[in-house]
Formats: C-alpha cells, structure tokens, sequence
C-alpha cells in the first residue's frame, strides 16, 4: 500500500517531539480518522530554524508530518505558507488516494503553528 519512501518516513520519522518555547504551535485533527498533528516551530528573524511534530495516526500521517517539517526548516515563514499538500505527497513519492487527506493535515498544521506565532507576535 505504501511506497518506499513513506515506509523510510514512517519507520524512521525525522523531528519527532516537542520544542521547549516554541515560537508557533498548529493542531490539527480529523476526528472520523483518528489523525492528530501537533506541529512546533521555532522561528529567528522570519526564518523558520526549527520544526518538530507529535503526531497520533496511520503511518501516513506520520510520514506526511515528517516530510512536512523537513521541507520548512531553514525557510522563511512566507516560503512555509506555500506550502501545500501535494508538495507533500510528491516529495513523498506518492500517497495512495484514501491517505491523501493525511498530507493535507501536515500543510494546515504548519499553516497553524505560523498562525499562532503570527498572532503572538502581534501582542
């Protein structure tokens, strides 16, 4: 059912956990699935130095996660707001049509955790 790649982000996720004093944190969750991704991001100066995700769910959700937090540490926040699901699932190599759903959980948790530090910079 799944590829190579999802397997190897699965089996071997990259940036599982939490950051202490994160600057921005996204949860996002898909009850009639199960899947819950908590992204936390560190962002210096606009740039995103950090990405780390806790993510409850099928292994492509964590995959997804995985891949997710890979392709935003060391942009910026207007680069990692580009990003969407199917960059996910292409970088991913694939995700069958029923996990789909799953790389567009990892694009709003990350759209989540910058809203978050968005709004906190604002206060």
């Amino acid at each position: 059912m799944y590829n190579d790649k999802v397997m190897e982000n699965f089996a071997h996720p990259q940036n599982v956990g939490e950051i202490a004093d994160p600057s921005g944190v996204g949860i996002v969750g898909n009850a009639s699935c199960g899947d819950i991704m908590k992204m936390y991001l560190k962002i210096e100066n606009d740039v995103i130095t950090d990405a780390k995700f806790q993510t409850f769910g099928c292994a492509a959700a964590i995959a997804s996660s995985s891949m997710a937090t890979q392709m935003v540490i060391g942009k910026t926040v207007e680069e990692a707001l580009k990003l969407t699901n199917s960059q996910v699932v292409e970088a991913l190599e694939g995700l069958p049509p029923q996990k789909i759903h799953c790389s567009v959980l990892a694009e709003d948790a990350i759209k989540a955790a910058i809203e978050d530090y968005r709004s906190k910079e604002q206060k």
